[in-house]
């Protein structure tokens, strides 16, 4: 997925946060390190994006 011009500057991390909630839900068994790979590569999220959402949200 590629970034839109118009597109404002985090909107990729709160799509990704988001995908992430769900994916949270549907499949309980899962890492979560796992799933946040999966929205990481879904969304194209830089390094700085990917490491911001794995020292947050992978515990």
């Amino acid at each position: 997925m590629t970034q839109h011009p118009t597109q404002a500057t985090g909107d990729k991390t709160r799509q990704a946060l988001t995908e992430f909630a769900h994916l949270l839900e549907q499949h309980p068994g899962k890492s979560r390190k796992e799933l946040l790979q999966e929205v990481e590569m879904k969304f194209d999220l830089t390094p700085v994006e990917c490491t911001f959402l794995n020292q947050n949200f992978e515990k």
